[in-house]
This record gives structure tokens, sequence and C-alpha cells, in this order.
């Protein structure tokens, strides 16, 4: 290494751990190499994000640490490795649910065929005599039964292939223990948002909200579950859009979604909760496999700001228990209504 370059790095060293002092986050390598990254401004959008992280005195989680590792300093191959792993877990996903809606069908089937056959069983109980008619209706019992026993093996294919995939995504999710991101979304998963909550709990202002699709079993049960991903996909996109940088959006897990407002009181989170409530109403998503196009998608909303006296669990709670409530006084709604 060159004397300039020598003096450089120790330059920049004098001026990275103060501002992890400052931050109070632990040199650790991830956090070391992020911060000499600010510090040397070889990625100005790096310290764009960095800065927007910590305004308002904001802590920065560890996971959020490691997510802005991953974008501004990870390797190449480090990198690639992450969207292997979600672009695997994402297809895993795909194909579980096609699956259950083939499965669906199938069974489906299964119980017309049965009708069939009870139907042509009981027009020769009935004495049609012709011997005509009467081959004709034995051939088709005959083929019925067939195509009966075709169906069941079908179905159990189908059950031997859902374990194997099942299977896989459980291997796959021991490997996603360190991921930051939904796979089906794209939005922070509930790892991350653990990570952020616990981080900010500590500010003067925080508010939290909590994200509930309505109805979302029977979209499933109606429609499938290739268009319950698709919901939730348009849901997530449309939450991202409407918040600012201030309000991160997470998967919190199947059906809900969770935005953190750090800075943010209780009546700033009900008007961007509402914000969020008529957004999602424009949404309209098409099934792929009848062509129908579904709207009318609503969710609840439940919103808390953080008190004096809060621990993580219970501004979840809190939370939680106005979602609750939405969803038991008709949905589509946000409480509290006021602050």
């Amino acid at each position: 290494m060159a004397k300039d370059d020598l003096e450089q790095s120790f330059s920049t060293l004098k001026q990275t751990l103060p501002l992890l002092l400052k931050h109070k986050v632990p040199a650790v390598p991830v956090n070391y190499a992020l911060w000499y990254t600010y510090v040397s401004n070889q990625h100005p959008q790096l310290n764009e994000a960095l800065d927007s992280a910590t305004e308002k005195g904001a802590p920065l989680s560890a996971v959020k640490a490691q997510d802005l590792y991953q974008q501004y300093v990870a390797s190449h191959e480090d990198l690639d490795a992450v969207k292997l792993r979600q672009s695997v877990e994402a297809m895993l996903i795909e194909l579980n649910q096609s699956m259950k809606d083939t499965q669906s069908d199938a069974q489906q089937y299964k119980a017309t065929m049965d009708k069939c056959l009870d139907d042509l069983n009981r027009v020769e109980q009935e004495g049609w005599s012709l011997e005509e008619v009467m081959g004709l209706v034995r051939n088709m019992v005959a083929d019925a039964q067939s195509i009966r026993a075709s169906t069941l093996s079908f179905n159990n294919s189908i059950n031997n292939a859902e374990q194997e995939i099942k299977r896989l995504r459980e291997q796959l999710k021991e490997s996603q223990k360190a991921a930051l991101y939904d796979a089906l979304t794209n939005l922070a998963n509930r790892r991350y948002f653990d990570s952020e909550l616990s981080s900010k709990i500590g500010m003067e202002k925080l508010a939290l909200l909590l994200i509930d699709i309505d109805h979302f079993k029977v979209i499933n049960d109606t429609h499938g579950h290739q268009t319950g991903d698709a919901v939730l996909k348009a849901v997530a996109s449309k939450l991202s859009q409407a918040c600012r940088d201030e309000a991160q959006v997470f998967r919190y897990g199947g059906e809900e979604f969770a935005v953190l407002v750090a800075g943010g009181d209780l009546a700033f989170g009900i008007r961007l909760a509402e914000q969020l409530r008529k957004q999602v109403e424009k949404i309209s998503v098409k099934n792929r496999r009848t062509g129908d196009v579904l709207d009318g998608i609503s969710v609840s909303i439940g919103v808390a700001e953080k008190s004096t006296k809060d621990a993580k669990d219970s501004i979840i709670e809190r939370a939680d228990q106005h979602l609750y409530q939405a969803k038991k006084l008709g949905r589509n709604r946000v409480l509290p209504m006021h602050p």
C-alpha cells in the first residue's frame, strides 16, 4: 500500500469511529464497513440512506445496517447469493399454491364423476330394457370408473409433490434465517420489523400501523391461491408507493402488514392509515385462470403511538386491539378514528 493510501485510510478510520459512538452502533465488521464507506463518500446514495435512517435521532437497527451493507457495500457474489435464495423461495411459493389449486380442481372433478356414476347406476336400476342402451350405459360406467381411478392416482401424485415442496421450503427456511425481505412481496420481513421496532422504541415519538386484508380467506377459497398471492403483491405495492421515507412498510405475516413511523404521533398515524386504506380500495386484480377481475379489496387498520412506558410488545398489542375492533365493527376502517 502506498504511503498516501495508508495515510488516507488512517484519516478515514479516525472519522469512522466517532460516528459509531455517536449513533451508538457496535464496531462489528458490518457496521465498521458501512460507516467507513460513508466517511470515504464512495457511494453518495449510501450516505443519503444513512442520513435518512438516522435523522431525528432515530437509532440504526442491526438489520437496517445489514440491509444497507447488502445494498451498497457487499460484493456482487454475496448479492447474487441473496437474490438466488429469494428467487428460489418465490418459485416454491408459487409452485406450492399452484399445486393446491390443482388439487382442489381434481377433488371437485372426482366428486362430479362420483355423481355421474350414481346417476348411470340409477338408470340401470330403474329398469331400462333396451339391450343397446344398456350396453352403452355399461360402457360409460366402465369409462367413468377408469377416469375416477386416474383422478385418484393424480391426487396421490399431487399430494406427494406437495410434501416434497413442503420439505424443500423447510430447508430453504433454515438457510433464509438471515434474510431481510419477504420473497413474495419484496417488502422488509418480520425479522426486519422486530429489529427496527426494538431499536426505535426508545424514541420520543413513534407510531405503528397494523394492516389486515379483509376477507382474505374468502379470496383464496373463491379465486385460488395464485389470485390471493396477486392481491398480497398489489396491496404491498400500494402501501409502499403511498408511504414516505419516514414510514417503513413490512410484511408482518400472512395477510398482515405493518407500517412503522419514526417521529410520528397518533394523529399522523391515523391520517396516514386513512390514505393507505383509500389507496387499497383502488386495487383490482385479474384472476389468471378465469379472466375474472377482482376488485372491492379493502383493509382494516389499527393504529397506536408510543407511550412513555411502552415496550415493544405493548405498542404492538395496542395496535392489534384497534385492528381487531376495526374488523369487528365491519372492516374497511381505521381505528381509532381520531387521537
